[in-house]
């Protein structure tokens, strides 16, 4: 039987890969996808889901979330990796719709449809996994998961010296995502570091002659080319899609239960992810964090995922 998710994403092209691969699982029902603010603003983020969906076009379309600002505003306006509508230079049209309900909104009724049978993977700042719980208090006990792409456990962060870029966009989601009696898996950037995509990924892609060849092809470039100028790197980082493959594939990754929180007031350490892991910790068990993986075997797993959503979707 499929398992029932709801993709809360920033799109980003590492998201527009995750959403592509979950589309066309044939072990995932994806219920909805949801928009957040991150990678670009909350209007970009929204247009942005619609327009992956209706590029990718599959035979069975998610319900779509709306995003809005999280209450203290976006602290930064985005990675700049991406272009100014983090899909590549060129964007995509996009038909207009009415009545997109808010995102925590979709979320909550997806859940409260499906108790204890829907993971949530959470792939973008954590604003609207938050303000459902905070809408509908029973939501933390009726998720069946949250799968949650973030934070670092010994390694710096990769928006401050100490936060990495979701939970510094919304700190206080974060934690109160963190602190909620709710089934947590952490995915955070020391595994997700150590996935690289070279140029030679383009080799194993779909073709162009594929509606989903098309797509990943069109969005990557633009992800390679802003690399190499910021980072000095000949390669791409894809923690969303990573999260995800581990996420769909657990047996490529070793978890450890841990006592985890975030820090939302600190001059230099805002966004940060804490873990009590002193001899006699004081704090309790909240989340299973992914600590190991076979990164090798993820990405395979990422790009098996991508070539059969091409075949799937024709």
């Amino acid at each position: 039987m499929a398992r029932k998710v709801i993709l809360d994403v920033d799109p980003g092209a590492d998201d527009a890969l995750a959403v592509c691969a979950a589309l066309f699982d044939p072990r995932v029902e994806v219920l909805a996808v949801t928009a957040v603010g991150g990678n670009v603003s909350p209007e970009r983020a929204t247009l942005n889901v619609q327009a992956i969906v209706e590029q990718l076009d599959p035979p069975r379309w998610p319900r779509l979330g709306q995003a809005s600002q999280p209450e203290g505003g976006l602290p930064v306006k985005g990675r700049f990796l991406y272009g100014d509508d983090s899909l590549g230079a060129d964007g995509f049209r996009v038909a207009e719709r009415q009545h997109v309900l808010a995102s925590e909104k979709v979320i909550c009724e997806q859940v409260r449809a499906h108790p204890h049978a829907v993971t949530i993977v959470a792939l973008g700042p954590l604003t609207n996994i938050a303000r459902a719980m905070a809408r509908d208090p029973e939501l933390p006990a009726l998720v069946g998961r949250i799968v949650i792409a973030g934070g670092a456990l010994h390694g710096p962060g990769n928006i401050t010296p100490t936060a990495e870029f979701n939970m510094y966009c919304d700190p206080p989601a974060a934690q109160a995502v963190f602190r909620s009696p709710s089934t947590k898996t952490l995915v955070p950037l020391d595994v997700t570091n150590r996935v690289t995509l070279s140029y030679d990924v383009f080799h194993r892609l779909p073709s162009e002659n594929t509606r989903v060849g098309r797509f990943v092809r069109g969005i990557l470039p633009s992800v390679f080319r802003a690399y190499r100028q910021q980072f000095g790197i000949e390669g791409i980082h894809v923690h969303d899609s990573v999260a995800l493959m581990a996420a769909l594939n657990p047996e490529l990754v070793v978890c450890r239960e841990m006592a985890g929180d975030v820090e939302t007031m600190g001059e230099l350490t805002t966004g940060m992810t804490v873990f009590d892991r002193r001899r006699v910790p004081t704090w309790r068990h909240n989340m299973e964090v992914v600590v190991d993986a076979q990164t090798d075997a993820l990405t395979d797993a990422l790009l098996q995922s991508i070539a059969a959503a091409a075949e799937a979707a024709g």
